[in-house]
């Protein structure tokens, strides 16, 4: 029913990929020669190979991010070149991009709306290949999309490495003396007969110091780190933005932006740029109103130099003043599978999905395996890897490996998926106690995986998260966000992890209260990373210092704290660079006007666990995957256009 995760044979995938394609080239080739190709006898084995492929693919490129060692990397690197062939010759191929043009105009109207869906997407992204161009121009298509894919993950692989190498190392426990206990007992270890702390650039260690660490100029110390991560990194940046740039040109627009956007929902430029400018004139107000608190209460520890280093160290006293709210309180209460069992609870009573555990082998022995079935029979499978380790990439994420569809036998292909997370690690001593900022991500990343696994389109290009418009594609995982802050679906998971005991109120409405703590400033980071992806790709930025000076353009206008002359941002921007988000970090702020909008209607409706509402936000969105524009969907969920009032309500803006 499922293919098992198996990477036995890892270090011969580069062989064994080659076979593969070839045996795809060879049934590419097969299919041309069908003398009056349809949608049944052309298109659909055409979608089986693609996805016959990334199956293959996808797991080695995972296993890198993983599991990093100095085998994944080289086997990543092997392989990279090889599909990198593959897919340009498949998207150059003038002779499939024809098959397809003519079985558009053939069957357009006995076809159905998805299959027309399938034809629109596949004959745009041929056209966005340079399939229609000169021979000359379509290898230097293929050589540029290759080194940009090396150079992205070499981006990745510098900031892997330079988060790895570096730690501070404290003995005076004055120094530590705020920091939880919790994440001291991680820091803590023996040498010389001493007492010491080890904290690093890995999230959870970082935050904890940041966060806690009494020692202003230690906390600089490690700011200071963090924020020169990868120097290395500025000169990538400038041949990955020549090679978009130039990619651009070559395929008729003007710059990589308008490239971007030929594939998403936004219509222009101007109204990316304008919709970001506006969002952030109506929260910079807010924004210096809340910078200022904290500055207030850094001002009476004497502080008259207030620095970004400053700012979570005083924000977190801050929060607590004001909603006498503490992280830390909270995470005995979060315990990691108390958590996932809770969850799973409340997705089941909004949306009918059951999460059954399975023996079914992972890449590590913390990796959790869960069957979804629904109606009572089996539709899914996802693995979930939530804690951080040193050879795991920082951040969190989804992975889609297969898609739903019908394949041309008329069966069912079921789909599967990984989330992965960077939490706070489980020892022998204490299980993985989660942050409620860690329990909003995973609510986040299961949002996405939902989207992909509850999918009932039966074409597979088309299905899941396949074919959603980029600045759509954060809806789903920031509207289930949202219901990670509700008090009825926190009190089914947070639970002490000794005791029992469930959270009380009090402590609930804190977490409640405090959701909107500093979110214009937040918004405003958003909408400065926005802005600064996107100008950085609407024009061709040449040298790492003018990289730079468009970003202190923006921060200039919409930052409230100015960083010192020594951070570079940009060189861990990672989802940008070494991501698939590039002239798109807007969808953010974009979706996050849908997602808004649809919680909105949960909340007007007096009930959080309306049923009848999530099983149509489940219908309308979710199963329909990238089959329809997401516009489309939405009217369908909502019957209206979505507000942007909404957001601004749930922020604690307006």
């Amino acid at each position: 029913m499922f293919k098992e995760f198996n990477l036995e044979n890892l270090e011969k995938s580069s062989v064994i990929l080659e076979e593969l394609l070839n045996s795809s080239r060879k049934k590419v080739e097969e299919l041309l020669k069908i003398e009056i190709k349809t949608y049944k006898n052309f298109v659909l084995p055409f979608q089986e190979i693609g996805e016959s492929i990334n199956e293959f693919i996808t797991p080695i490129f995972h296993i890198d991010s993983v599991k990093n060692s100095e085998i994944t990397s080289k086997v990543y690197e092997e392989c990279l070149p090889i599909i990198s062939k593959y897919e340009s010759e498949i998207s150059q191929n003038e002779n499939i991009y024809m098959s397809l043009k003519d079985i558009q105009y053939n069957e357009n109207n006995t076809l159905n709306n998805i299959q027309n869906k399938v034809l629109e997407n596949e004959i745009r992204d041929f056209e966005l290949s340079g399939c229609n161009l000169d021979n000359n121009k379509k290898k230097r298509l293929e050589d540029m999309d290759l080194l940009k894919s090396e150079l992205s993950h070499k981006f990745s692989q510098n900031l892997l490495k330079a988060t790895n190498s570096y730690e501070l190392i404290i003995e005076d426990f004055e120094d530590v003396k705020e920091i939880p206990q919790s994440d001291l007992e991680l820091a803590k270890f023996e040498e010389d007969g001493k007492t010491k702390y080890k904290f690093t650039l890995q999230m959870p260690s970082y935050l904890a110091y940041m966060t806690y660490g009494s020692n202003r100029d230690k906390r600089e110390e490690l700011y200071k780190a963090y924020t020169t991560r990868a120097s290395e990194n500025g000169k990538i940046i400038e041949d990955l933005l020549s090679l978009k740039y130039e990619k651009s040109k070559i395929l008729g627009f003007e710059n990589f932006a308008q490239y971007s956007l030929a594939t998403k929902m936004a219509k222009n430029e101007d109204e990316v740029v304008n919709f970001l400018i506006e969002l952030g004139k109506k929260v910079k107000p807010k924004a210096i109103k809340e910078l200022e608190e904290i500055k207030e209460l850094a001002l009476k520890d004497g502080i008259i130099d207030f620095r970004p280093s400053d700012i979570s160290y005083y924000s977190e006293k801050l929060k607590k003043a004001q909603y006498d709210l503490d992280e830390e309180y909270y995470r005995p209460y979060f315990e990691q599978n108390s958590v996932l069992k809770g969850f799973f609870n409340f997705l089941e009573a909004m949306f009918g999905v059951k999460f059954t555990k399975n023996k079914a082998k992972a890449w590590d022995d913390k990796v959790q395996v869960y069957d979804l079935s629904e109606n009572g029979k089996v539709s899914a499978r996802i693995y979930i890897d939530l804690e951080s380790r040193k050879d795991k990439r920082g951040g969190a994420w989804m992975n889609n490996w297969h898609s739903y569809f019908k394949n041309s036998n008329g069966d069912i292909n079921l789909p599967t998926a990984y989330i992965v997370g960077n939490f706070p690690q489980s020892t022998n001593e204490i299980p993985s106690l989660l942050r409620h900022s860690d329990v909003v991500t995973l609510f986040h990343e299961m949002g996405h995986a939902l989207h992909h696994l509850l999918s009932k389109v039966d074409e597979p290009f088309v299905s899941g998260i396949s074919g959603v418009t980029w600045d759509t594609v954060e809806f789903p995982s920031q509207f289930l966000e949202y219901f990670s802050y509700d008090k009825d679906v926190l009190k089914l998971f947070a639970k002490h992890y000794k005791t029992g005991e469930v959270l009380d109120d009090e402590a609930i409405n804190k977490i409640i209260k405090a959701k909107n703590f500093q979110s214009s400033m937040a918004t405003l980071r958003q909408i400065e990373f926005a802005l600064f992806d996107f100008k950085l790709h609407q024009d061709l930025y040449k040298t790492e210092d003018k990289v730079q000076n468009l970003l202190d353009s923006i921060r200039e206008e919409f930052a409230v704290v100015i960083p010192p002359k020594y951070n570079k941002f940009q060189n861990g921007f990672s989802h940008i660079f070494a991501g698939g988000y590039s002239a798109g970090y807007y969808s953010y702020k974009w979706a996050e006007v849908l997602s808004a909008d649809a919680f909105y209607m949960f909340i007007e409706s007096g009930n959080i666990f309306n049923k009848e509402l999530g099983q149509k936000y489940k219908d309308c969105i979710l199963s329909q995957g990238g089959s329809y524009n997401m516009d489309k969907l939405f009217f369908d969920f909502a019957q209206r256009n979505p507000k942007v009032e909404s957001l601004l309500k749930i922020d604690g803006i307006i």
